[in-house]
């Protein structure tokens, strides 16, 4: 379908018969201190030409640097066939499959993914997918009342528990979705030693009005909570157990469905490291997986296996009834985008990977992490934060240096060094949230240490030097 913009002549026909002078009256009732400031970084239309050599630019300050920076987002080895596959016709330009009969291709692959899910989650059912990892955890909160509405210990409860250890962009994203439904965030500090939740900080902020505990494995630190614990706590309390997840940690640990006695009721996350590319910052998507008991108040649709007349198998939009497009301002959800094209690149890379190259995949970036741990913990002036085992994320702490300032050294050395911690969490203001995958060599994390330790402990040191006064880090 063509796009055909409205001409100048156009708009102001439209606005003469509706009475209004200008477009941006349309929008008065909107308060000024919600108004976007002008998009000064945007250039004015361009030339094909010009349009591709600025993205070339763009696209070259994203390259040649080896990354340490994890935080939600996460550099893992895409099997060339992935995209490959994705990228034909077929699967790129598909919309949602609202046509169920003219759609069978893509509502199987939407099918398979959600059979991969629920097993890599050992959950019994999953949608096809969501927005992102942080609107994926905001609708499991909406989920979560809404679910404890229908039982009789909890149903007038509003408030969430979530850990200060969750992804602080999670927990923001969260707040700005639930606040204004009279859903209220008590946020629980974390054990300063461990960098994990503790059972009894949750006691202290627990009362009749609570609904549900969130679990992140592993936490935005990178540590591993105790979930079995944690998991039962809140059963014993009445309160559900949303877990957010990394996908590829999940292979290697406790899967979600297995948390504690009765497992997790609701598992959702970031979607991102099954065969997407950061590729600048998106897009990317969220998944949601849950008990068969609570699955009509799962948000988003499911894609169901059934039969059509002849008795051949066919596939179908199941409980879409619930999406915006159907029941308006009655749906369960109204953010419940479906990223066809990136859940087509996550099928496709877990059909290829399996089970096992998941697994490996995730031993080696933790043992990648290990190593980078130990090498920058070599180095004068660095040490390990928390003591609690990691995924493949720690968080160290430098001293007598400023870890902006330190960062910027590392970008001219051609380095991503991590992420600051403190604009999150002001205490950890010296410390610096790092990150390997199994896309990080040991010549990476060599290079690493050794450009780090110059910055820390002098400028001219040679690598014999620091060998000297440091510790051998190789």
């Amino acid at each position: 379908m063509p796009f055909i913009p409205h001409t100048p002549k156009d708009v102001q026909h439209m606005l003469k018969t509706i009475g209004v002078a200008k477009t941006e009256d349309l929008f008065d009732e909107i308060p000024k201190a919600l108004r976007c400031e002008p998009f000064t970084s945007i250039p004015d239309g361009m030339n094909e030409l010009d349009l591709s050599q600025m993205l070339q630019k763009r696209a070259q300050q994203d390259s040649g640097l080896i990354g340490f920076l994890g935080a939600g987002a996460y550099e893992h080895h895409i099997p060339a066939a992935v995209w490959d596959i994705t990228g034909r016709g077929e699967f790129m330009t598909a919309y949602t499959p609202y046509q169920a009969e003219a759609s069978q291709g893509t509502l199987q692959l939407l099918y398979e993914y959600q059979t991969m899910m629920t097993r890599l989650m050992a959950m019994e059912v999953s949608n096809a997918s969501l927005y992102d990892g942080a609107s994926a955890l905001a609708e499991a909160v909406l989920m979560a009342i809404r679910c404890q509405a229908s039982s009789k210990q909890r149903k007038n409860a509003r408030k969430i528990l979530i850990p200060q250890t969750v992804h602080p962009l999670y927990r923001a994203t969260v707040r700005t979705i639930v606040s204004q439904q009279n859903i209220e965030l008590i946020e629980v500090p974390y054990a300063t030693q461990k960098g994990i939740t503790l059972i009894s900080e949750l006691e202290k902020h627990l009362n009749d009005d609570v609904a549900a505990l969130i679990i992140p494995q592993p936490n935005f630190f990178g540590a591993l909570e105790t979930v079995d614990e944690l998991t039962d706590w809140a059963h014993a309390q009445h309160l559900l157990v949303i877990g957010v997840v990394n996908p590829i940690a999940m292979s290697l640990l406790k899967p979600p469905g297995e948390w504690g006695h009765k497992g997790a009721d609701i598992a959702c996350g970031e979607g991102q490291p099954l065969g997407v590319p950061l590729s600048s910052g998106g897009p990317y998507f969220g998944f949601l997986c849950a008990r068969m008991v609570f699955v009509r108040q799962m948000p988003g649709r499911i894609i169901g296996r059934t039969v059509d007349q002849d008795g051949k198998e066919g596939f179908a939009l199941t409980l879409q009834a619930r999406e915006q497009h159907i029941r308006r301002a009655k749906a369960t959800s109204n953010i419940c985008t479906n990223q066809g094209l990136l859940v087509t690149a996550a099928t496709i890379f877990m059909s290829l990977v399996g089970a096992e190259g998941l697994r490996r995949m995730a031993l080696v970036s933790h043992q990648r992490t290990e190593e980078l741990v130990a090498a920058l913990t070599s180095v004068p002036g660095i040490e390990r934060v928390f003591t609690q085992h990691f995924f493949h994320e720690a968080v160290i702490r430098i001293k007598n240096h400023p870890i902006s300032q330190l960062l910027e050294q590392l970008v001219q050395q051609g380095i991503l060094g991590g992420l600051a911690l403190g604009d999150y969490y002001p205490e950890l203001k010296d410390c610096l949230l790092v990150c390997a995958t199994e896309t990080r060599t040991i010549e990476d994390i060599e290079n690493y240490s050794a450009a780090i330790a110059k910055l820390l402990v002098g400028s001219g040191m040679t690598r014999s030097e620091f060998n000297t006064k440091g510790r051998n880090i190789c």
